[in-house]
């Protein structure tokens, strides 16, 4: 694995205006989403029938497709791609970062949030619930037609799957739990003064498998979960954001280190991407909840129902990295980002899927939202627990455990 100081150590110094209060930022985008929802509900209806429709449902909506393309971009355009190359020097870390990611964490997420949203809290969501879903892309079914657990029904004069409630917020945690890895884990593992090699080397090979196993895996859990499966419209998701951001931060990247040289990409280029990545997230937020604040506003305690399965699947990903990087003998640099790797969940990828794939207003569309509103104060958390824990593993050469826990302090206060 290369050293730290191959690594854009620049990226990942400190923590941005918009990331260090994300959460601040979500929860004014969800009251501000619900008081647009009240006030100009025409607002956010409109912008959404701005959409590519398919057999008489709305596939992709334009301007959300363009926000999500701006969360997505700059986490792409920040991968150094010569970095995958050399992970084969560090075999243990990254085999035991890829098999929690991708052999573990999808199953126990479907495992949990299945037996919390179907079960324990079944009664407080409402057995009879439903939601109202993108028809499958491509699929021509007639009214009252069976599709997985849903029924086609004709809603504003536009076909719908109508599903259960519970299943609809299980389909979000569902694409929560097979998106690993989210740019913000450069932070994380920076703060946990992690090995930032291994951190950027499992963020670009994540997004590599993600091309493949997004698909895949999303298709089979969503099917074992009785919900529609539109696998084109899944693997064009895929498509739009990931292989799209993908291959234009990969040129780009090229064309701009090669132009203006990498000081100016790492100081000037993606300084300014960053606030651009989150307030088009906010933006789609804003949308997102004007949708759903009549149902926030009926039972708000559906956050509460949704945020306790995700919130125990992060911490038992967690701790099964941090165990079996103790079993594996990792050194502390490899053993945090791999624990925080698996934790940490690419929101942008599971929000922009759940919006394709089930709707803007769908449930599925809320439950990977209130992914986001947890995350960043769980995974300080996780960080600091990590940097507190640092010496039950043996260092790096070279590596000066004493002043982590400052440092920490000093990058996240400044």
């Amino acid at each position: 694995m290369s050293s730290a100081s191959n690594c854009p150590v620049n990226e990942t110094k400190s923590m941005s205006l918009f990331e260090r209060y994300l959460t601040l930022w979500v929860g004014l985008c969800i009251v501000g989403g619900i008081v647009l929802g009240k006030v100009a509900p025409g607002i956010a209806q409109t912008l959404d029938g701005m959409a590519i429709y398919v057999n008489d449902a709305p596939v992709v909506s334009i301007p959300i497709a363009v926000c999500l393309f701006f969360m997505m971009y700059p986490i792409m355009v920040k991968i150094d791609f010569a970095e995958v190359l050399k992970a084969g020097k560090a075999i243990r870390p990254v085999g035991l970062t890829l098999f929690i990611n991708w052999a573990i964490k999808p199953f126990t997420m479907y495992a949990i949030a299945s037996f919390f949203l179907g079960t324990l809290f079944l009664t407080f969501i409402g057995p009879e619930a439903v939601d109202y879903v993108k028809m499958p892309f491509g699929a021509d079914l007639a009214v009252g037609a069976e599709y997985g657990s849903g029924k086609v029904v004709l809603i504003d004069g536009v076909k719908m799957l109508e599903v259960p409630l519970w299943r609809s917020y299980l389909a979000g945690c569902i694409l929560l739990g097979i998106a690993p890895c989210t740019a913000m884990v450069l932070v994380w593992g920076f703060l946990a003064k992690g090995n930032d090699g291994h951190t950027l080397v499992m963020v670009a090979i994540n997004s590599l498998t993600m091309l493949v196993l997004y698909g895949l895996l999303g298709g089979y859990l969503l099917g074992v979960g009785k919900l529609p499966v539109p696998w084109q419209a899944l693997l064009l998701s895929i498509g739009v954001y990931v292989a799209l951001p993908l291959v234009a931060g990969f040129f780009s990247r090229k064309w701009l280190i090669a132009s203006k040289g990498e000081t100016w990409f790492r100081e000037k280029f993606l300084h300014v991407l960053t606030p651009i990545t989150i307030a088009a997230l906010l933006v789609t937020l804003i949308l997102l909840f004007s949708f759903k604040g009549e149902t926030i506003l009926n039972n708000p305690m559906t956050i509460l129902w949704i945020a306790i399965p995700l919130l125990i699947q992060t911490v038992v990903i967690f701790a099964l990295g941090y165990v079996l990087s103790k079993m594996f003998k990792l050194t502390y640099e490899s053993a945090a980002p791999t624990a925080l790797i698996g934790a940490s969940n690419h929101f942008e990828v599971a929000i922009a899927t759940a919006t394709m794939l089930y709707g803007l207003s769908s449930g599925a569309a809320l439950a990977t939202v209130v992914g986001v509103l947890i995350e960043v104060p769980l995974m300080l958390m996780l960080v600091k627990f990590c940097v507190r824990t640092q010496n039950w593993f043996p260092h790096q050469a070279n590596s000066d455990p004493d002043p982590l826990k400052s440092a920490t302090t000093n990058t996240v206060s400044e």
